[in-house]
């Protein structure tokens, strides 16, 4: 969040905006305390002496100015301005699915709950939204309390750095920095930990594809370093001298892993937007994502789909295998076809552009005042 934060920031004063980046100071936080402790003292720097401090800045502000969230998890402070021109931006709502035992994968504590219940009383007198997605919409539509009179979808721009460029060069780059053999391609996840990345199901159909086909191309897995769940799952795999966790890239290896990578492999459970479906294609690399919005919003018809993995444990082999049997029609795709789809993924990733989308976000920003300024009947 601190980066789009950031990106909105620096937009807006491109169009000649004035912006103020607010946030809480760590005041309490630093105190010298055993840090069981630094987590509350954390939540007493966000919420209680922040409002105050909100609630002093507020008054030197002009009535024409806009307080922007940037994230709905920032509810517990708009009924500070819910009187004033404001929006909200959302991302996704899986931790508030979560806490309302909507998703098995994710449970959530009791004090969670409390904290999720929280953040949507404050967010639910918010008045105006903008969502990066029409899942995301949906979904926000499920926990308000009637329509807003403003909300609208702006897809996430994509930094411009995500291009296509020569394979070849970029897998002999990586496998000089990566110490691997890549020049005869591989297949590639990026993301974290995080439950709906679904990491352990990235592994399970890699090993699902290998033992039914005769490839033997690697697997790259890049960003966090891999949970002790990952790191047993790989060490049970027949192939796991094959199975790579990368840590510590910049965005420009980001963007070669991409373009040197046979087939991006992205079978999340949930996302907010699905950033690297579109990074990946606007690469000129395959992708294979689940069937589920929104990853099937972002991605179009420009790549091939499976199944959400199921929670039930004995129908996840049968998934894995399918998988596989996709991974492996992506693998042995004619040149023609193979261009095909890259060409329709990178027409379809210049809907993500990010100088439109920050046009468009000042566009709705100047809507959301014009409704505080029209004379009151």
């Amino acid at each position: 969040m601190p980066r789009f934060a950031k990106m909105l920031s620096e937009g807006m004063k491109e169009l000649g905006h004035k912006v103020e980046i607010w946030s809480p100071k760590p005041k309490f936080y630093r105190l010298g305390l055993p840090d069981f402790y630094k987590k509350w003292l954390g939540y007493l720097d966000q919420y209680i002496l922040f409002p105050y401090e909100i609630r002093s800045r507020i008054k030197t502000k002009p009535a024409d100015t806009l307080y922007v969230f940037a994230d709905n998890a920032l509810g517990p402070w708009v009924p500070l301005v819910a009187d004033r021109p404001h929006i909200i931006h959302c991302h996704d709502f899986l931790a508030q699915r979560s806490a309302l035992d909507e998703i098995p994968e994710n449970p959530t504590s009791w004090t969670g709950k409390k904290y999720q219940l929280y953040i949507r009383e404050g967010y639910r007198q918010g008045k105006n939204f903008i969502s990066v997605s029409h899942k995301t919409k949906s979904d926000l539509f499920s926990f308000l309390k009637s329509t807003p009179p403003i909300s609208e979808v702006v897809y996430n721009g994509l930094n411009p750095i995500y291009k296509p460029g020569d394979i070849r060069e970029s897998r002999i780059l990586l496998s000089s920095n990566f110490r691997l053999n890549l020049m005869q391609g591989y297949l590639l996840h990026i993301g974290g930990n995080q439950w709906y990345k679904n990491r352990v199901g990235v592994i399970e159909i890699y090993n699902a594809w290998r033992k039914k086909y005769t490839h033997s191309l690697p697997l790259l897995l890049v960003g966090q370093k891999p949970s002790r769940e990952l790191l047993q799952l790989v060490e049970s795999s027949v192939f796991k001298e094959d199975i790579h966790f990368i840590s510590g890239v910049d965005d420009q290896q980001v963007v070669h892993a991409y373009r040197g990578a046979s087939v991006f492999l992205f079978p999340s459970l949930a996302e907010g937007f699905g950033w690297p479906i579109a990074e990946a294609m606007a690469c000129g690399c395959r992708v294979l994502t689940t069937n589920e919005a929104p990853m099937t919003e972002v991605a179009g018809n420009a790549a091939e789909l499976i199944p959400c993995k199921p929670r039930n444990n004995e129908a996840i082999q049968q998934w894995a295998a399918d998988a596989a049997n996709a991974v492996e029609k992506i693998i042995t795709e004619t040149f023609e076809q193979h261009l095909s789809f890259v060409n329709e993924g990178f027409e379809n990733s210049k809907k993500y552009n990010a100088e439109a989308a920050t046009a468009r976000i000042e566009h709705i920003y100047k809507a959301v005042l014009d409704t505080y300024s029209r004379p009151t009947e």
